[in-house]
């Protein structure tokens, strides 16, 4: 029998149990803040009917989507975990509270180019908080508390997260007469930090038509240093240009209520979000010491979610995390802390004896005070049996035979250290889950890494 090469397809994560635990760690944090601030969990279905997902697509949309037939149905993968949502909102509308608050980690595919951090399957961390009929403003103020939290509690201190409002935009593009194409210079003006500024003024004046002096006033309102203060001649001559001011003042205003240092977060007026669905506030998130890489975490307002699959306005407010692409540059920037080892298991315990029976009540013990217990069962030579915890990176080693039976004791190696002691064994979870703790180093991410010249803005 001819036999298939194995390999991966090109665009798709594969990792090693013990980078998929760092991973794992990663997914757990986000979490874990999610929870704290009242958003539960969603999972909804990788794969869809197309016309669901399609619904306010079109073009690179359409492009990208993984679409596929079985049978009369006409399905394809999710490319987002926003769509999803707006037809989850519309479908049980009468079931949920609003505003409704749901955080979902999970998969989506998209068929674009593979290329250095970029991937066809990918996970998202996204939050969402949906309203019925209308959404408080204070809401767009909290999401930036959400990725505060979110970063320095997996590490990072590096970050800033850059605000602006669309209505700003949308009311400033009318005043200059672009309201038609309001929608082609937001774009556009979305890839000023990508490709400068002369690039940018040269869509604005040869794509869109814009006269070379209205282009360089643009964009030199957009790259004020001070945006509120370089907006205030504009202010009072165009009413969606006020309510944006408006609202983006109160937002940046209640970020530092909402626990956001000012050494976190700026109004920048270049922050457009490329999607039409955007409304209100927009942020986007850089690291720092790395703006190559461009936003780790986007989002903001959009006034009506579900138009598509409902008549209820049900306006929102969301992010989303590119967790793939963010683990990649993390290890690729040898960011990812290592300590403690990440490991299946806190423990694995190794019978001496040719009767199982005790060591397995053993396991079964430890387990049941919150260890994390790999039996060893393999009847192999004492130094292939140590060769694999070495390999799997166990921290510790327990090891019961007749001696420790006969005593109600247990052996305990520290594989970090090489030190071996015996115990009994009802202090050995306690020893173990000590040693752990000590062993741990902070957080997922170094912050040695992300905290290196602090001084720069």
């Amino acid at each position: 029998m001819n036999k298939i090469k194995p390999r991966t397809l090109s665009g798709f994560m594969e990792l090693s149990p013990r980078r998929q635990l760092q991973f794992d760690r990663i997914r757990d944090t986000l979490a874990q803040v999610y929870r704290l601030y009242g958003f539960g969990p969603l999972d909804t279905p990788a794969v869809e009917a197309a016309e669901v997902l399609l619904a306010k697509g079109g073009g690179e949309t359409e492009k990208q989507i993984y679409r596929f037939t079985k049978g009369d149905s006409d399905l394809a993968l999710r490319f987002d975990l926003t769509v999803p949502l707006a037809k989850y909102a519309a479908l049980y509308y009468n079931e949920l509270a609003f505003p409704f608050r749901r955080y979902q980690i999970g998969k989506v595919y998209r068929g674009e180019r593979a290329q250095r951090g970029r991937f066809r399957e990918f996970y998202q961390a996204d939050i969402d908080i949906v309203g019925d009929g209308k959404l408080d403003i204070l809401n767009e103020a909290e999401i930036p508390s959400v990725i505060y939290r979110a970063f320095t509690s997996l590490g990072l201190q590096r970050f800033k997260i850059r605000v602006n409002n669309r209505k700003v935009l949308g009311g400033l593009f009318d005043q200059m007469g672009l309201g038609e194409k309001s929608g082609d210079v937001m774009r556009t003006v979305d890839k000023l930090e990508k490709i400068g500024p002369e690039k940018t003024a040269g869509i604005l004046t040869g794509e869109l038509g814009m006269a070379e002096k209205d282009a360089q006033e643009l964009l030199t309102l957009l790259q004020a240093k001070d945006p509120m203060a370089a907006l205030a001649p504009y202010q009072g001559q165009n009413p969606l240009l006020d309510q944006g001011m408006e609202e983006l003042a109160a937002v940046t205003r209640y970020m530092e209520d909402f626990g956001v240092p000012a050494s976190h977060f700026m109004i920048d007026l270049t922050i457009a979000r490329g999607l039409d669905y955007y409304t209100g506030t927009v942020y986007e998130t850089v690291m720092l010491d790395h703006p190559e890489i461009g936003s780790i975490c986007s989002g903001g307002r959009y006034d009506n979610l579900a138009e598509y699959y409902t008549d209820k306005q049900l306006p929102g407010v969301g992010i989303s995390i590119g967790l793939t692409r963010l683990f990649y540059v993390l290890e690729e920037q040898g960011m990812l802390n290592d300590q403690p080892a990440p490991a299946p298991a806190d423990a694995l315990l190794i019978p001496m004896t040719a009767d199982l029976g005790p060591a397995a009540a053993l396991a079964t013990q430890l387990r049941g005070q919150g260890l994390r217990v790999q039996l060893y069962t393999e009847q192999k030579k004492f130094k292939a049996k140590m060769a694999y915890a070495d390999k799997i990176g166990v921290p510790y080693v327990l090891f019961l035979g007749e001696d420790e039976i006969a005593a109600g004791a247990v052996s305990i190696k520290d594989m970090q250290s090489g030190q071996q002691k015996t115990l009994p064994l009802d202090q050995a979870a306690a020893f173990v889950r000590q040693g752990l703790a000590a062993q741990a180093d902070g957080k997922p991410i170094k912050e040695s890494c992300s905290s290196q010249s602090s001084n720069r803005s």
